[in-house]
């Protein structure tokens, strides 16, 4: 539960922060009344995300056996590429994102364009960018794990990042959001890794990838995944208690490569919008 709770609660919570840097702007310059327009967008985005999300189930649903094992892994590999190329992202944008938005904000009003139709694309796009990364991700954790853990802390992660958006909005909260997203970042690359190395198994099971299959270790006696600690393990990090060799370097080499490159690369400050009213 705590692997979809935080990964929900950081995109959800990068969402809530770029429509209230747009919401707050225009209510600091006196263009509220276009403030639909925004809510126009994020609806539009939420329907786009529930639509692709049935459309990939409904999909995957009618394949053989081989062929589900092969849509699992491709999902997976989208998942990790999606959930790594967020983390760092992020790290990119978040010293300019404010001044960038505004300067969209005031091309839209003063260039000619249809200020409407910018205002719902700009909510748009920012909206559905963290919902097909949930996406990706959440459908990647559900062909991994079963039971109402992973639906309930997805479920409970947005719910908590849309109060701390609101919160964050009306200058009731304040969060360090430069510790957050590196406290994050770090969790969530931990998750990609074990995404891949479930990726890897499914092509084996697949018939695509047959090397390096012989038995790294054995975990069973001392750490079984039908224990606890191993269950937990295994829906945070993707952890088995016998993987294959090829698992175990593909989980180790993805770590020794995104995470000195994200923990040595200068942090750049949090958007200043999260330490009171956007506005």
């Amino acid at each position: 539960m705590l692997a979809p709770f935080l990964i929900m609660l950081r995109e959800g919570l990068e969402a809530a922060l770029v429509v209230g840097i747009i919401a707050g702007y225009l209510k600091q310059t006196g263009r509220a009344a276009w403030l639909p327009a925004v809510w126009v967008g994020i609806l539009l985005a939420l329907a786009l995300t529930l639509f692709a999300g049935a459309a990939l189930q409904a999909l995957s649903s009618g394949f053989p056996q081989k062929a589900q094992e092969l849509f699992e892994a491709i999902i997976g590999l989208v998942a990790v590429v999606v959930l790594t190329s967020m983390v760092f992202w992020m790290r990119k944008v978040a010293r300019s994102i404010r001044h960038e938005l505004h300067d969209h904000i005031d091309a839209a009003f003063t260039g000619g364009r249809n200020a409407t139709l910018a205002l719902i694309g700009m909510a748009f796009f920012a909206v559905a960018r963290e919902g097909l990364e949930s996406l990706f991700f959440l459908l990647a954790i559900f062909q991994q794990s079963e039971g109402l853990a992973v639906p309930l802390g997805a479920l409970l992660g947005l719910l908590a990042a849309a109060a701390l958006g609101y919160g964050i909005y009306w200058g009731g909260v304040r969060l360090n959001l430069r510790l957050f997203f590196r406290w994050t970042g770090i969790f969530i690359l931990f998750v990609a890794a074990g995404i891949l190395a479930g990726a890897l198994r499914a092509l084996h099971e697949a018939g695509v990838w047959n090397r390096l299959q012989a038995t790294a270790f054995d975990a069973s006696h001392w750490l079984p995944l039908d224990s606890v600690a191993g269950s937990v393990l295994a829906g945070l990090f993707g952890y088995h208690e016998t993987p294959a060799v090829g698992e175990v370097i593909a989980y180790i080499a993805f770590l020794a490569l995104t995470l000195p490159w994200f923990l040595w690369t200068p942090a750049p400050p949090a958007p200043s919008a999260v330490s009171g009213s956007p506005g």
